[in-house]
């Protein structure tokens, strides 16, 4: 979806959801309801009465992907493509295919079995939700929520999340890409 479709759409709906029923904007909460609802198992973070929340947050989930796939329908993947800059960097990187939404030879059941892969796609997916969970909320909540309401953990949150992406791109991307 282009972006000066889905930024308006976004920017309104979180002062509606705030309005209509106190509710913020954000998806890994809504996560974890459904980690929780599904399989809490013996982890301790998703065994809780995740039906006191309301099962809005797994509606909200479920509104996502469905909206996700609609817009994917209806706008294509043209607009989502990798950006110029982000291009050149990889391609610096060695990164030389770039036919869909990710780079195909980084992002790919195969790569799993490589260092490479393991590092950007394992040890990165654990950061990123590590992160999450210890700031207490995702980028989108933290800096479409979070950032509206004057939230100043959120201003922290948000600051650490773009400082830790930049570090990973020209510190940590060029180490791993040897």
């Amino acid at each position: 979806m282009p972006w000066y479709i889905a930024g308006p759409l976004i920017g309104l709906f979180v002062p509606a959801l705030l309005l209509l029923d106190n509710r913020v904007f954000g998806i890994s909460s809504n996560l974890r309801h459904l980690c929780a609802a599904i399989a809490p198992g013996r982890v301790e973070f998703f065994r809780y009465d995740w039906k006191s929340a309301g099962v809005w947050n797994l509606a909200f989930l479920a509104g996502v992907f469905a909206g996700g796939v609609i817009a994917g329908h209806l706008f294509g993947a043209s607009d989502a493509a990798i950006g110029a800059d982000a291009r050149a960097t990889l391609t610096g990187l060695g990164v030389t295919d770039f036919s869909g939404l990710a780079p195909a030879e980084i992002f790919n059941w195969s790569s799993l079995l490589t260092v490479r892969g393991f590092i950007l796609i394992v040890v990165g997916g654990f950061l990123v939700g590590f992160g999450s969970s210890y700031a207490g909320g995702c980028t989108s909540g933290h800096a479409i929520s979070g950032l509206a309401v004057f939230d100043r953990a959120s201003l922290l949150a948000v600051v650490a999340f773009f400082a830790g992406g930049l570090l990973c791109t020209y510190f940590i991307l060029p180490v791993v890409f040897r």
